[in-house]
């Protein structure tokens, strides 16, 4: 995600933080200065973080549960507004998406009754209208947190959890693209639920919400939607095969000379034997052209750990691909392991919107 640093590893996934969460500790560490000073600036940043710990934790529910069913999860990310596991891709037996989805708010529901039974931890609801004040409980705001964190993921809407056991028990009854429409629009109209209570509260968290949710939901429906129909089509059927490609050691002025002679967005980095060694991207084109030293060679700027699939593997599997660690395509190689073109979300895309209407 544009924006996000890795911090770290934990049980192979990498833990990344966006750089707007720092604006939100900024924000509550401001604030509770007017109001209290220092002492109270520290434990409100000390709360957020703890606050925090505890959503790591949720979306390591998902990812841990999820690679019982052999999904990885290549990296979890804070945001100021929560947090976001990216999986490879979502179980699409409903029992199994049922689990994964319930075991990021049974760990919110864990860490609350450790609180509330092994440390005594008396808490309610109602606390969270005061969890800014450093006058209540520590520990009692972060049990009320958690409490709250866990009832509304189980709302029955995307992209919550509650959305995706909503779907899956759907799915039982229908077809998932149907299935993930119907829970897409109730996250839609929860959406639309928050950003009006933000809007007459005047609370720009909601409305951040509201936003985020709207547009993960639709995201949800689209993407399902096109994984369904590339089930029904090969890999051959979407990949480029016209493209100009760079070597190595070419330099950064070959490689704007071929940007702007082509409308390439990506491209493939062969050796000299045809063995591809990578991507470079029109960004990171861009990027080496404005820094001060440019990269003397497109080896020093390639993305590597390109995946693969066969000419004749569903196109499916290339979405699979294209969803590992962002990469920038996926190439498509004959039966001797050549590449012989590549594959991307936007031409995917393309092909989906022609195969669309011809239906």
């Amino acid at each position: 995600m544009t924006w996000s640093f890795p911090i770290g590893r934990l049980f192979g996934t990498e833990l990344r933080v966006h750089a707007t969460f720092f604006l939100l500790l900024l924000w509550i560490g401001a604030a509770a200065y007017m109001v209290g000073g220092t002492p109270a600036a520290v434990e409100n940043i000390l709360f957020v973080i703890a606050l925090f710990a505890c959503v790591v934790a949720h979306e390591f529910g998902h990812a841990l549960t999820a690679r019982r069913y052999g999904i990885k999860t290549p990296d979890v990310t804070l945001l100021p507004i929560g947090g976001m596991a990216r999986l490879e891709r979502m179980p699409e037996k409903p029992l199994q998406e049922i689990t994964v989805a319930l075991a990021g708010p049974a760990v919110n529901i864990v860490i609350y009754l450790v609180l509330a039974l092994i440390f005594g931890v008396e808490t309610r609801l109602e606390a969270l209208a005061a969890i800014e004040n450093p006058a209540q409980s520590f520990l009692g705001r972060l049990a009320a947190v958690n409490l709250f964190l866990a009832l509304f993921n189980l709302l029955p809407a995307f992209p919550m959890d509650g959305g995706r056991v909503f779907r899956a028990v759907l799915a039982l009854f229908m077809d998932r693209v149907q299935a993930t429409r119907i829970a897409a629009t109730a996250g839609q109209f929860l959406a639309f639920a928050l950003g009006f209570l933000g809007l007459t509260s005047g609370n720009p968290v909601l409305l951040l919400i509201a936003i985020f949710v709207f547009m993960a939901a639709a995201a949800e429906s689209s993407d399902v939607a096109l994984r369904d129909m590339a089930k029904n089509l090969l890999a051959r059927e979407a990949m480029i095969t016209a493209f100009e490609s760079l070597r190595p050691d070419d330099g950064i002025q070959a490689a704007s000379a071929a940007l702007i002679r082509t409308t390439q967005h990506e491209f493939p980095v062969l050796d000299s034997d045809g063995t591809l060694k990578g991507f470079v991207t029109r960004n990171a084109i861009f990027q080496a052209a404005a820094g001060d030293q440019p990269p003397r060679k497109m080896a020093d700027i390639v993305t590597t750990g390109i995946p693969s699939v066969a000419l004749t593997a569903r196109l499916d599997k290339a979405l699979d691909g294209l969803s590992q660690g962002n990469a920038p395509a996926v190439a498509v190689t004959d039966q001797a392991g050549r590449m012989i073109g590549y594959i991307t979300r936007e031409n995917i895309g393309e092909l989906m919107v022609i195969s669309g209407r011809k239906r």
